[in-house]
């Protein structure tokens, strides 16, 4: 399957799952909502595109990812564990379409990591959180697309800055960061395709 990446603006951001569309929870304060279009100029011309959507080869969208940096999403500054560095791309949310996909969360985040790198960003932050090791996977990945698995995140590289209760703040220092290793991402695909396999059925004796 053929995979293409369009960077999200203001004019591509309708080609994102509907539900991205016109959230602009990271790009508001607590009790205030912030206009979104306005919100698409002032990030386009300090920094460009602010995300990525995947789509196939038959214009089939299977994930958004929204990131850039960290000043521009003050809801950040009000999380647990915040705020985040000034010198940071923020990852703010991945959302994945098709629950028979989780691997393009991976991709998602290859993805941003790759294009700070590219840009010379000294360093990719993002929210994690610490589930119990009985949390089910689809609570995981598929509930909550703005916080992330600490453990998901440290498979990148990842490191808690400061933890608040469960959810911390998570940093991967791009300075000298070496081109990912090859195979990397299909071992990261096959981990969480294992984490979403089903139980295997008890066989009668």
């Amino acid at each position: 399957m053929a995979i293409r990446l369009q960077p999200v603006t203001g004019a591509t951001i309708a080609s994102a799952p509907p539900v991205c569309v016109d959230c602009v929870f990271w790009q508001s304060r607590p009790g205030r909502a912030a206009a979104k279009e306005r919100w698409a100029e002032r990030i386009e011309d300090d920094w460009g595109a602010w995300g990525t959507i995947y789509e196939d080869d038959g214009d089939r969208r299977l994930g958004f990812v929204q990131y850039g940096p960290s000043g521009h999403f003050p809801r950040a500054f009000s999380l647990p564990a915040g705020p985040p560095s000034a010198d940071a791309v923020l990852v703010t949310c991945a959302y994945v379409v098709d629950l028979a996909t989780p691997w393009v969360l991976q991709s998602l985040f290859l993805a941003a990591i790759g294009e700070a790198r590219d840009r010379g960003v000294k360093a990719i932050e993002t929210f994690g959180y610490r589930y119990p090791e009985s949390e089910s996977s689809y609570e995981r990945f598929l509930v909550h697309r703005t916080v992330f698995p600490a453990d998901f995140l440290a498979d990148f590289g990842f490191r808690a800055v400061r933890w608040d209760g469960d959810v911390c703040l998570a940093r991967l220092d791009l300075g000298g960061l070496q081109p990912v290793e090859e195979g990397l991402t299909a071992r990261l695909r096959h981990k969480v395709k294992e984490a979403f396999a089903p139980a295997p059925v008890p066989q009668r004796p």
